[in-house]
């Protein structure tokens, strides 16, 4: 039988303090959480990922538990993408790490790989939902989650957000952990539609050079499909996966298929 690895909490103070979680031993895997979530959300992640491997689950700056003041123009995917440089930096001790990013997370961590290449031993993309530059700017779509927030409706503003991203009476049917962590994040949007349509540039893309694993929930929105089309024209080297029986939190609706496809993928590229 094996025995689950030992969580910890622990803060990295510069050059601001990140949260994380961690657990295992090994080489570094970096998980990237995206809107409304913070280092909880990896939660079926940490003890099975941590059996081979270190694996630290950081709270992005502006996140529970450092929610601070919303809006704020510094919390950003460039603000993120440093801190996680960082992040990455200290707990490879100079080496690269895997790095995986969920939603607005892979944005963030396609930055940190174009950024930092070489701390980033591999990239992991879950339903990355960028605009590419290509692409007219659209309407954002969690805009009347924006409104319903400065109106204090915070349930409503996170039922609105959660139910377009994953699919209608989703919020309705969550766990009471999951609504908890989307409330204590929810404010992050006043800070987030700050920069709603940050484009991702192709031919950037088309610069990184690590191993790259694309991966979509099979009940996922369309949209998330057609960002993971892009992105494999782009880097024909890329592995895509679909995690059946899951829409867009993927991870936490069949974490043995999430987790058993990245753990494929960090052990073919170890």
């Amino acid at each position: 039988m094996v025995r689950a690895p030992t969580l910890a909490q622990a803060t990295l103070q510069s050059p601001f303090p990140i949260d994380y979680t961690e657990a295992g031993a090994g080489e570094v895997v970096l998980l990237i959480h995206g809107s409304l979530c913070d280092y909880r959300y990896w939660r079926w992640q940490i003890p099975q990922l941590g059996e081979s491997y270190r694996v630290a689950a950081a709270s992005l700056r502006g996140c529970w538990p450092r929610a601070g003041t919303h809006p704020d123009p510094g919390y950003g995917i460039a603000t993120h993408a440093e801190d996680m440089i960082a992040l990455a930096r200290a707990l490879g001790e100079g080496r690269p790490v895997h790095v995986l990013g969920h939603s607005r997370g892979a944005q963030v961590a396609v930055e940190l790989a174009l950024r930092a290449p070489e701390y980033c031993k591999t990239l992991t993309l879950a339903d990355p939902g960028f605009r590419f530059a290509h692409e007219a700017p659209t309407p954002v779509f969690y805009t009347p989650a924006v409104a319903l927030l400065e109106k204090g409706e915070v349930d409503a503003a996170a039922e609105q957000f959660i139910d377009t991203v994953n699919g209608a009476g989703t919020w309705r049917k969550m766990v009471g952990w999951f609504k908890q962590m989307v409330r204590d994040n929810a404010a992050t949007l006043l800070s987030q539609v700050l920069e709603a349509n940050r484009p991702v540039h192709l031919e950037e893309i088309r610069r990184i050079q690590c191993p790259v694993l694309l991966l979509g929930g099979s009940d996922s929105p369309a949209r998330y499909g057609t960002r993971q089309d892009q992105l494999q024209a782009a880097l024909p080297h890329a592995r895509r996966e679909v995690i059946r029986l899951a829409a867009h939190g993927m991870n936490l609706a069949n974490p043995r298929a999430f987790n058993r496809a990245c753990l494929a993928f960090f052990g073919a590229t170890g």
